[in-house]
C-alpha cells in the first residue's frame, strides 16, 4: 500500500473529535462510510519483514505484559468453585471478587495512563508489575472472604494500568500496513493468558495440599522477568518526539504544557472519549460474558470432567487467537468498523449451540464463538489508538477501555445470579446446579446486538499517523507570545488531503487558534 493510499480514510468522521459536522449530515454518513475501502491488501510476508528489530522488542514485551495480566485475572475466573468451597460462600459471592477488579481497572488506568503519557511507558510499567507481584502473591495467603476481596480489589487498580500502555508500546511506532495485524496479535495476549491459565489451573490447583493457593503464588512469577524485559527497551520514538516538542514549547514548564494540552484534549474529545466508554462497555459485556462463566457452566450444568474443560477451553481459546490474528489483519482493507460488524454477525449466529449443546460438540462451537468474540477484539487495540488524542493516547485508551470495564463489571454476577433462577436436579453428593447455557446465550444475544448497533453509530480514522498532530500539540507550542491571542497562528495538517508520491503532506493551512476555540 503507498503513502497516498494509507491518508485517503482519515478524518471521514470528524464529528466526535470537535470538527465542523452537523449531527444529522454525520448520521446520513454511516452507512455509506462501512464500504470497505478497498485498500490493496498487505502481503502478510511483506508486512512481518517491514517490522524492525525494536518493533518486534516492544511488540514482544506489550503481548507478554498484557498475557500475563489477563492470567491473573482468569486464575479467580477457573477456581471460583473452589474459593466457594474454602471461604464458604456461594458462587455468586465469590464472582463479586471478578466484579471488584473490574470496577476498580478504571483507577489504575487514570493514574498509570497519565504517568505514561506525561513520563514515558516505561516505568509506569515497571511500577505495574511490581504490584501485579505484590496482589498475586496475598491473593494466595488470603484466609478469610473479606481479604480475598481487599486484595482483589488493590489487584484491580493495578491491573488497570497495563492496557493502555500496552497498546502503545506495541503500536506506535510500528509502519502502517502491519497496524491491523500486529493489533490483532496484542490483543490475543488476552486469550493466551487465558489458554495459560487454564492449563496451569488444572497442574496447579487441587494438585498439593493448599488447593488452589499455588495457581495464585506462580502467578506472581513472570512479572519479574518482564519487569527486567521492560528496562532493556527505550521509550517509543511517538513518545519521545512529543515529550521533544513540550521541551521546546515549555516556556511556563513541562507540567505547565501538559496540563495545557489536557484541558485541549479534554475540550476536543469528550464526544469521542464518551463513544470510546460505551463501545468498550459493549465489547468487555462481550468478552466477559461469554467466557467467564464458562468453566462454570461446563463443570456445574454439563458436569463435563476436569480434563474435558481444560481441552474446552483451551480449543476455545486457540479459536479466540486465530480469530484475533485474522481480522485483525483483515481489518486493513474491508477497515475496522466493517470488520466488528462481521463479526458480531458471526458470534450472534452461533449463541445457541453455544449455550445449548451439552456434549462433546460444544467444543467446535466455542472455537468459533471465540474466534468471533476476539476476532472483533482484535481490531480494538489499533481502533482506539487511531481514535486517540496523540498527546494523551495511553490515558484515553486505558481509560476508555477500563471505564466500560466498569460499566460491565457485574457481568458474571448478573449471569450466575440470573442463572440460579433455572435450577437443575443436584448431583448425587448434593451440589446445586443451574441452567448456565441459556442465561449466557440469551445475555451474548443482547451484547451483540448493542455493539452492532454502536459501531454501525461510531467513527472510524483507519491509517491515521500516530505521529500526526490533531491540533493539541500546534495550539500548545507554537505561537508567538509577543502577539495578541487573535494574532496567534498555528500550522495544521490537514490529514484527509492525502500526500504526494514522496510521502510528502499537502494542504498544510494557517488557522487562528481563536477558531479552534470556537471548535
Amino acid at each position: 500500500m503507498d503513502t497516498k493510499q494509507q491518508h485517503t480514510h482519515v478524518d471521514r468522521d470528524a464529528h466526535m473529535d470537535g470538527q465542523q459536522m452537523s449531527v444529522s449530515e454525520y448520521l446520513r454518513t454511516r452507512i455509506p462510510t462501512l464500504k470497505p475501502p478497498l485498500d490493496r491488501p498487505p502481503n502478510p510476508i511483506k508486512v512481518i519483514k517491514s517490522l524492525t528489530f525494536m518493533n518486534w522488542m516492544m511488540f514482544l514485551c506489550a503481548f507478554l505484559g498484557w498475557t500475563w495480566d489477563a492470567f491473573d485475572f482468569f486464575t479467580v475466573s477457573l477456581t471460583v468453585s473452589d474459593l466457594a468451597k474454602d471461604f464458604g460462600k456461594s458462587n455468586a459471592d465469590i464472582t463479586w471478587g471478578i466484579t471488584l477488579v473490574l470496577m476498580l481497572r478504571s483507577v489504575g488506568a487514570i493514574i498509570f495512563g497519565l504517568a505514561a503519557d506525561r513520563y514515558g511507558r516505561k516505568w509506569p510499567w515497571v511500577v505495574n508489575n511490581i504490584l501485579f507481584i505484590i496482589f498475586e502473591l496475598a491473593t494466595g495467603f488470603c484466609q478469610n472472604f473479606t481479604q480475598f476481596l481487599v486484595v482483589r480489589s488493590f489487584y484491580g487498580i493495578a491491573m488497570g494500568g497495563l492496557y493502555g500502555n500496552a497498546a502503545a508500546t506495541a503500536l506506535e511506532d510500528v509502519p502502517f500496513e502491519a497496524r491491523g495485524l500486529i493489533s490483532g496479535m496484542l490483543q490475543q495476549g488476552y486469550a493466551f493468558g487465558y489458554l495459560l491459565a487454564v492449563v496451569f489451573a488444572r497442574g496447579l490447583v487441587n494438585t498439593t495440599s493448599h488447593g488452589w493457593r499455588p495457581l495464585f503464588w506462580f502467578g506472581a512469577c513472570p512479572p519479574v522477568l518482564l519487569i527486567i524485559f521492560r528496562l532493556c527497551l527505550p521509550e517509543t520514538q511517538a513518545f519521545l518526539k512529543r515529550q521533544e516538542m513540550r521541551r521546546e514549547g515549555a516556556g511556563s514548564g513541562i507540567e505547565k504544557t501538559f496540563v495545557q494540552e489536557g484541558r485541549i484534549a479534554l475540550r476536543r474529545y469528550w464526544l469521542m472519549l464518551i463513544y470510546l466508554v460505551l463501545l468498550m462497555a459493549g465489547f468487555n459485556f462481550m468478552s466477559h460474558g461469554s467466557q467467564d462463566l464458562y468453566p462454570t457452566m461446563l463443570t456445574n450444568q454439563l458436569q463435563f470432567s476436569a480434563d474435558s474443560v481444560t481441552i474446552t477451553q483451551v480449543v476455545a481459546n486457540l479459536g479466540a487467537i486465530t480469530g484475533g490474528t485474522i481480522v485483525g489483519y483483515c481489518s486493513e482493507f474491508f477497515g475496522r468498523r466493517l470488520s466488528i460488524i462481521a463479526m458480531c454477525i458471526l458470534g450472534g449466529a452461533l449463541l445457541y449451540p453455544y449455550g445449548f449443546l451439552t456434549d462433546e460438540r460444544i467444543m467446535a462451537v466455542a472455537f468459533f464463538e471465540q474466534f468471533a468474540v476476539q476476532g472483533a477484539w482484535g481490531v480494538i487495540p489499533i481502533h482506539l489508538m487511531e481514535l486517540s488524542p496523540a498527546s494523551f493516547r495511553t490515558f484515553v485508551v486505558g481509560t476508555s477501555y477500563q471505564l466500560g470495564n466498569l460499566v460491565s463489571s457485574a457481568s458474571s454476577t448478573i449471569e450466575a445470579t440470573a442463572g440460579e433462577r433455572f435450577p437443575l436436579p443436584p448431583t448425587a453428593s448434593g451440589v446445586k446446579r443451574y441452567v448456565y447455557g441459556k442465561v449466557i446465550a440469551i445475555f451474548m444475544g443482547c451484547v451483540f446486538a448493542y455493539v452492532l448497533l454502536l459501531t454501525i453509530l461510531g467513527p472510524e480514522r483507519k491509517d491515521r499517523a500516530m505521529e500526526d498532530s490533531d491540533g493539541i500539540e500546534e495550539i500548545t507550542h507554537v505561537h508567538d507570545p509577543e502577539k495578541g491571542e487573535g494574532d496567534r497562528k498555528f500550522e495544521r495538517v490537514d490529514s484527509s488531503a492525502g500526500s504526494d508520491e514522496k510521502g510528502n503532506q499537502q494542504a498544510v493551512e494557517k488557522v487562528p487558534s481563536t477558531e479552534v476555540e470556537r471548535v
